[in-house]
């Protein structure tokens, strides 16, 4: 018997009793690990050489094992073979896990289960979770809020040093609570946020201090990471866009890919509670691109030296000589890449601040809010800052400290009438 073979063997004697498993609560509150947790924004391309390369960097270079675990995905043998491939086309040594509740042939509650799966991954010096249906990884790996052998094992690569990541479901599982399946950001702002619906306990790799959300930019998650972070006291929260990711590392975050992420700091923010709908004032939002750093104990940007090489736009400088001198409006401020686009345009601005809405547009008649509504208003204040730098032909922000209100507003309907002279 080898060495690894025993210690799998006294590490299962530990978590299971009379041949059932003894649950023991996840172990979020543990020691600090020493690896890396990785969220991926979702629909991460098989080309990124960036994010692939810099996995198997991380995990120790060249040959570094890692396993696959596509328990969130539809088809987990098919996404599974491809990330593998992936892993292994930028060096690594991969192989996936029959760990998921729609794997032919294998019981997802055998497979947590199962000794020769968790030596594999004591093996291992990264762990790799595919996209999907997030609650499938959590309910698969911790039933009842309960810790398997496999999510155990995943925890010790973890701790010792090792890489956990995730794209997309991957990425909403790292987070102590996540959001289990809310689709319609706005109904999250109107105040669906339910247990066990909306939300529900994560696997809390990236500690119990930080929220991430994945997809965000893309599909404007502004709107649900706030009442999430509110209700669940959250004081920080990273909002990952898609084909990009985060390296969170003990207090440091660092941006790789094709975009970046939006950080929302809440410490100073306050609500009026009288006003019967969400409200928040003063949260604080800095957009972290590409190469970008965070200190989460600091609480302080660090751009990245490109754009530290390049231009510095400061609001309170006597020489502030900005970009733009137009007034945008967003009526949608849930939309497409919306946030940051106001983000980058204030910071740039001549302007002090800039507003939108955040509403349905065709609510159903039987939709008792249908005209709740929400107002934002972005505006500089201490400490606002930015880095411009061109990539590629593009044109490249990084902002710090920017401000947001979000008040409940009426809208009036129809919202317009046809035009007459």
């Amino acid at each position: 018997m080898t060495v690894l073979a025993t210690a799998v063997r006294l590490f299962l004697a530990a978590t299971l009793s009379a041949g059932a498993l003894a649950q023991a609560p996840l172990p979020v509150g543990n020691a600090a690990p020493t690896g890396y947790a990785v969220p991926i924004g979702g629909a991460l391309s098989f080309r990124n050489a960036e994010v692939w390369g810099r996995l198997v960097q991380l995990a120790g270079g060249q040959g570094a094992r890692f396993v696959v675990v596509p328990a969130a995905a539809g088809k987990p043998e098919k996404a599974g073979a491809q990330i593998a491939e992936a892993l292994s086309r930028a060096g690594a040594q991969s192989e996936v896990l029959p760990v998921a509740p729609n794997w032919p042939g294998r019981p997802a509650n055998e497979a947590v289960n199962d000794p020769a799966l968790v030596e594999k991954i004591l093996a291992a010096q990264g762990v790799y979770f595919a996209g999907g249906a997030q609650e499938r990884i959590v309910d698969t790996l911790a039933p009842g809020g309960k810790a398997t052998p496999l999510l155990d094992a995943i925890w010790q690569v973890y701790r010792r040093g090792g890489v956990v990541a995730g794209s997309s479901a991957g990425a909403a599982i790292m987070s102590s609570t996540m959001f289990r399946d809310a689709p319609d950001t706005l109904r999250v702002l109107q105040g669906e946020l339910r247990e066990g619906r909306e939300v529900a306990q994560g696997l809390g790799f990236v500690g119990p201090a930080l929220f991430v959300d994945q997809h965000f930019l893309k599909r404007g998650r502004i709107g649900r990471i706030l009442p999430m972070m509110v209700a669940k006291g959250y004081k920080l929260g990273l909002g990952v866009e898609e084909n990009s990711a985060v390296i969170v590392h003990g207090d440091e975050v660092e941006v790789i890919g094709a975009r970046g992420a939006l950080l929302v700091d809440l410490a100073d923010a306050r609500q009026d509670k009288t006003l019967g709908a969400f409200n928040l004032k003063g949260v604080k939002l800095s957009y972290l691109d590409h190469g970008d750093r965070y200190d989460l104990k600091q609480r302080t940007v660090l751009p990245s030296a490109e754009k530290l090489a390049d231009t510095r736009i400061d609001p309170s400088a006597t020489d502030y000589r900005p970009y733009f001198d137009n007034q945008p409006f967003y009526p949608d401020m849930l939309g497409d890449n919306t946030i940051v686009h106001a983000m980058t345009n204030l910071i740039d601005n001549k302007l002090p601040e800039v507003h939108g809405l955040a509403f349905a547009g065709e609510p159903q008649a039987t939709d008792a809010k249908g005209q709740l509504g929400f107002s934002f208003r972005l505006y500089k204040g201490q400490g606002s800052l930015g880095w411009y730098t061109s990539r590629q032909g593009g044109e490249d922000y990084t902002v710090a400290n920017l401000y947001l209100d979000v008040l409940p507003v009426r809208m009036q309907r129809p919202l317009f009438q046809a035009w007459s002279e």
